[in-house]
């Protein structure tokens, strides 16, 4: 190794990557079963309505491990591309 090369060290958020499994896997589901996934996610996310999330697959339960702060937090981040 190279002494004169500073290594970066970088510290995976968990909970993001759980958050986006989650929201990747809910999509999924909902367009599985027909649904616009982006309007029912707006919906739940708007709400705090379960409904909005097809229980099918425990997507309705899935989703509702996550807060919906987090949510939003995540899906803002990733527009703006600052996650990876």
């Amino acid at each position: 190794m190279d002494n004169q090369k500073t290594t970066l060290f970088e510290i995976i958020d968990t909970e993001v990557l759980e958050t986006k499994k989650i929201l990747a896997e809910v999509y999924g589901i909902l367009k599985e079963r027909g649904y616009n996934p982006t309007n029912q996610l707006v919906g739940y996310l708007i709400s705090g309505d379960p409904g909005y999330i097809s229980s099918y697959k425990d997507a309705r339960n899935k989703i509702q491990k996550i807060d919906r702060t987090k949510i939003i937090e995540v899906l803002l981040a990733n527009f703006q591309g600052q996650l990876k």
